[in-house]
Protein backbone atom coordinates (compact mmCIF):
# COMPACT_ATOMS: atom_id res chain seq x y z
CA UNK A 1 0.00 0.00 0.00
CA UNK A 2 1.38 3.47 -0.51
CA UNK A 3 -0.08 6.55 0.76
CA UNK A 4 0.35 10.09 -1.43
CA UNK A 5 -1.06 12.83 1.36
CA UNK A 6 -1.02 16.59 -0.05
CA UNK A 7 -2.86 20.05 0.47
CA UNK A 8 -1.05 21.35 3.37
CA UNK A 9 0.41 24.87 3.00
CA UNK A 10 0.23 28.52 4.91
CA UNK A 11 -3.16 29.66 6.19
CA UNK A 12 -3.77 32.68 8.06
CA UNK A 13 -4.99 31.56 11.79
CA UNK A 14 -9.03 30.94 11.72
CA UNK A 15 -8.80 29.52 8.09
CA UNK A 16 -9.49 26.10 6.58
CA UNK A 17 -7.24 23.46 4.69
CA UNK A 18 -7.87 20.08 3.33
CA UNK A 19 -6.04 17.56 3.09
CA UNK A 20 -5.73 14.25 0.87
CA UNK A 21 -4.18 11.01 0.93
CA UNK A 22 -4.20 8.73 -1.64
CA UNK A 23 -3.85 5.36 -1.44
CA UNK A 24 -3.24 2.30 -3.45
CA UNK A 25 -4.88 -0.98 -3.00
CA UNK A 26 -7.58 -2.95 -3.98
CA UNK A 27 -9.57 -3.21 -0.88
CA UNK A 28 -9.30 0.69 0.39
CA UNK A 29 -13.49 0.88 1.44
CA UNK A 30 -12.00 -1.86 4.54
CA UNK A 31 -8.52 0.05 5.43
CA UNK A 32 -9.04 2.18 9.20
CA UNK A 33 -7.30 5.20 7.59
CA UNK A 34 -5.62 7.96 10.53
CA UNK A 35 -3.95 11.23 10.66
CA UNK A 36 -1.45 12.10 12.71
CA UNK A 37 0.95 15.05 12.83
CA UNK A 38 3.99 16.05 14.67
CA UNK A 39 5.12 19.46 15.23
CA UNK A 40 9.08 20.61 15.59
CA UNK A 41 10.57 19.48 18.78
CA UNK A 42 7.30 16.95 19.92
CA UNK A 43 6.02 13.42 19.09
CA UNK A 44 3.65 12.21 16.44
CA UNK A 45 0.28 12.54 17.86
CA UNK A 46 -3.37 11.58 16.59
CA UNK A 47 -5.87 13.59 14.93
CA UNK A 48 -8.00 11.60 13.74
CA UNK A 49 -9.50 7.93 12.37
CA UNK A 50 -11.97 6.97 10.08
CA UNK A 51 -11.85 2.89 10.57
CA UNK A 52 -14.59 0.52 8.14
CA UNK A 53 -17.59 -1.24 10.26
CA UNK A 54 -19.01 -3.14 7.42
CA UNK A 55 -21.59 -3.04 5.21
CA UNK A 56 -20.71 0.86 3.95
CA UNK A 57 -20.40 2.25 7.62
CA UNK A 58 -17.65 3.63 9.16
CA UNK A 59 -16.51 5.09 12.46
CA UNK A 60 -14.62 8.26 13.08
CA UNK A 61 -13.03 9.51 16.29
CA UNK A 62 -10.89 12.63 16.84
CA UNK A 63 -8.08 14.29 19.24
CA UNK A 64 -9.97 15.90 21.68
CA UNK A 65 -7.76 19.32 20.59
CA UNK A 66 -9.06 18.92 16.84
CA UNK A 67 -13.28 17.64 17.71
CA UNK A 68 -15.59 20.03 16.23
CA UNK A 69 -13.13 22.04 13.82
CA UNK A 70 -11.96 19.10 11.78
CA UNK A 71 -13.61 16.14 9.61
CA UNK A 72 -12.23 12.94 8.62
CA UNK A 73 -13.95 11.71 5.68
CA UNK A 74 -13.55 9.16 2.94
CA UNK A 75 -14.10 8.57 -0.88
CA UNK A 76 -13.79 5.36 -1.82
CA UNK A 77 -14.37 5.42 -5.70
CA UNK A 78 -11.42 7.55 -5.48
CA UNK A 79 -9.56 5.51 -2.99
CA UNK A 80 -8.81 8.60 -0.90
CA UNK A 81 -9.36 9.79 2.76
CA UNK A 82 -9.29 13.87 3.60
CA UNK A 83 -8.58 15.85 6.54
CA UNK A 84 -11.01 18.89 6.59
CA UNK A 85 -9.41 21.46 8.64
CA UNK A 86 -11.13 24.44 9.76
CA UNK A 87 -10.66 27.46 12.73
CA UNK A 88 -7.12 26.54 12.54
CA UNK A 89 -4.91 27.76 15.07
CA UNK A 90 -1.02 28.05 15.43
CA UNK A 91 -0.79 25.30 17.57
CA UNK A 92 -2.15 22.94 14.68
CA UNK A 93 0.82 24.08 12.83
CA UNK A 94 2.92 20.24 12.19
CA UNK A 95 3.80 17.99 9.37
CA UNK A 96 0.70 15.61 8.32
CA UNK A 97 0.81 12.48 7.42
CA UNK A 98 -1.50 9.76 7.02
CA UNK A 99 -1.73 6.12 7.69
CA UNK A 100 -3.36 2.73 6.78
CA UNK A 101 -4.40 -0.46 8.30
CA UNK A 102 -5.89 -2.84 6.33
CA UNK A 103 -8.78 -4.58 7.57
CA UNK A 104 -8.20 -7.00 10.40
CA UNK A 105 -10.72 -8.75 12.44
CA UNK A 106 -9.16 -7.96 15.62
CA UNK A 107 -11.20 -5.92 17.35
CA UNK A 108 -9.12 -4.68 20.23
CA UNK A 109 -6.27 -2.33 18.15
CA UNK A 110 -6.11 1.09 19.49
CA UNK A 111 -6.50 3.58 16.64
CA UNK A 112 -5.18 6.68 18.38
CA UNK A 113 -1.55 4.75 19.04
CA UNK A 114 1.49 4.99 15.67
CA UNK A 115 2.22 1.70 15.82
CA UNK A 116 -1.61 0.14 14.83
CA UNK A 117 -0.62 1.38 11.45
CA UNK A 118 1.31 -0.56 8.64
CA UNK A 119 1.56 2.19 6.16
CA UNK A 120 2.33 6.12 6.08
CA UNK A 121 2.39 8.66 3.65
CA UNK A 122 5.10 11.00 3.24
CA UNK A 123 3.88 13.69 5.34
CA UNK A 124 2.30 17.58 4.08
CA UNK A 125 3.40 20.65 5.78
CA UNK A 126 0.33 22.44 7.53
CA UNK A 127 1.46 26.31 9.20
CA UNK A 128 -0.80 28.57 10.49
CA UNK A 129 0.31 31.99 11.31
CA UNK A 130 -1.45 34.66 14.00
Amino acid sequence: VQLQASGGGLVQAGGSLRLSCAASGRTFSTYTMGWFRQAPGKEREFVAVIKWRGVGTYYADYADSVKGRFTISRDNAKNTVYLQMNSLKPEDTAVYYCAAKPFTTYSGTDYSRSQAYDYWGQGTQVTVSS
